[in-house]
């Protein structure tokens, strides 16, 4: 028998628009997977904390464990690996309607492509994927870039 200790800042619960970097580690093998909150779906922006809890959905049913996918086409087991993920944000606030959440969005979304980039270019392998759509937001970049290079 074993005990397992989670420790978290509640700041993590605030819903909104975030990025995150998970680290999966599993003896010789590491990578790293790129996301954010507020996508398309809705006009919501979830935590982080949510977020993590459906990445790592192992149910049958489950439709938003993208990160475990990732896991298991690697052929590993997600009960054998060590996670870890890096939170940043809340970068903007959940918005009151759609409109505005799309306006939003298209500000995050570039910005998740370009964290990715920059992590592979820094040579983490990220199996994330992340098409590159807008124009990057440089000055907050450059402020994920350095949170990123502080919390990795």
């Amino acid at each position: 028998m074993q005990f397992h200790r989670i420790k978290f800042s509640g700041a993590i619960l605030e819903r909104g628009f975030w990025l995150y970097v998970w680290r999966i580690k599993h003896e010789n093998t590491e990578f790293l997977y790129v996301g954010r909150t507020g996508d398309s779906s809705s006009r919501f922006a979830a935590s982080p904390f949510s977020r993590l809890s459906r990445h790592l959905d192992v149910s049958e049913n489950a439709s938003a464990n993208m990160l475990l996918r990732h896991v298991k086409q690697r052929g590993l087991d997600p009960i054998s690996c060590s996670f870890e993920m890096l939170a940043i944000g809340p970068l903007y606030k959940e918005q009151p309607n759609l409109a505005e959440h799309r306006k939003i969005r298209d500000i995050v979304a570039p910005l998740e492509s370009a964290v990715a980039h920059y992590l592979r270019q820094k040579g983490f392998v990220v199996v994330s994927s992340h098409p590159t759509v807008g124009e990057v937001d440089k000055e907050l970049l450059l402020k994920i870039q350095s949170t990123i290079d502080e919390g990795l």
